[in-house]
Order: structure tokens, then C-alpha cells, then sequence
């Protein structure tokens, strides 16, 4: 049997559950499956093992050394309980470094037929983080070749100006 078709998609902690949502249901209309990665910009690799697992280290010398990366069990809880009843199938991977490189990385070990992340939420912190790291979908957009989906925020108004407008 053929490997599956995979949709990456980004997650992160208090993503609002709409963007997993939206992916379970490009995942349904392709047949694929999902891969839910989780992106640690604090950490950055070490070493990769042939089975898949990998060690990192604090990009911070002052804070706890090196690891073997595992996925957090509360955010795979949260994604099981938005995806179970979709019957998409799906999994986890934790990486570590800038989040647009490392999600662009994963996509092409999966030969992913895509890449789903959602938007930043709306107001002055979504925007100061934006303007100090650069926006995910922006660089994913820019530098790598697959198909890029952005899933907006809910709360995004389509009568607003755009944030650059308003300063929010």
C-alpha cells in the first residue's frame, strides 16, 4: 500500500481549534492525513536519529541543557479531542529552530501535498510578536514551494483595515 497523502499543519499552545478544524477538512476532501507540528523557537537541534526522534538545546546558555524532544502531552490531548471525531488520521511532531525553516523542513521529509497555519491573533501583542519574528506565513510563502493555506483568526473582521493601516 502507498504511503498516505500528508497535510502539515502548524500548532501551537491556545491556538483557537478552527485552524485544526479547517485542516481536519482539507485532510477529509484530499484523503491525507495530518501531521500537527508544534514549532519550539527557544530550542534549537542538536542531533536527529535515524528513527525520528532528535535532541536540542536551549538557544538561552542560562537555561536547562540538552533533551530528546517529545511532543507535549496537554496540546496532543487538545488536538486529539478537535480531530477523533473527524475521523482524519493524524499525528504529532515536535521541532525545534525558526518555525517557518522547521515546518517548510517537515513538509518536504513528508512530501507534504501542503502547509496549514493560522494567523496571528488580532491586536497590539499579535502585532509587536509579528513585527519582532517575522510572520510564519509570510517567510513560508517566500521560501519554500509547496502550497501554503492561511486559516484566519475568528475574530478577523472583513470591513477592518489591515493591521499595517490601523497600527493594531
Amino acid at each position: 500500500m502507498p504511503d498516505p497523502d500528508v497535510i502539515v499543519v502548524g500548532v501551537v499552545p491556545r491556538q483557537p481549534a478552527h485552524v485544526l478544524e479547517r485542516a481536519a477538512e482539507f485532510a477529509a476532501r484530499f484523503g491525507a492525513m495530518l501531521v500537527c507540528a508544534r514549532v519550539d523557537p527557544s530550542r534549537y537541534l542538536v542531533e536527529r536519529f535515524a528513527d525520528g526522534r532528535f535532541t536540542s538545546k536551549p538557544v538561552d546558555p542560562e537555561a536547562a541543557g540538552l533533551r530528546i524532544e517529545t511532543f507535549d502531552e496537554a496540546l496532543r490531548q487538545r488536538i486529539a479531542g478537535i480531530l477523533e471525531p473527524t475521523g482524519v488520521r493524524w499525528s504529532v511532531q515536535p521541532l525545534v529552530g525558526d518555525p517557518s525553516s522547521e515546518l517548510a523542513a517537515c513538509a518536504d521529509r513528508v512530501d507534504a501535498l501542503m502547509i496549514v497555519v493560522g494567523t496571528r491573533e488580532p491586536g497590539f501583542r499579535g502585532t509587536l510578536q509579528e513585527f519582532f519574528t517575522g510572520s510564519v506565513a509570510a517567510h513560508l510563502a517566500h521560501r519554500q514551494h509547496r502550497p501554503l493555506v492561511v486559516i484566519p483568526h475568528p475574530g478577523t473582521r472583513t470591513n477592518a483595515p489591515p493591521p499595517w493601516e490601523t497600527g493594531a
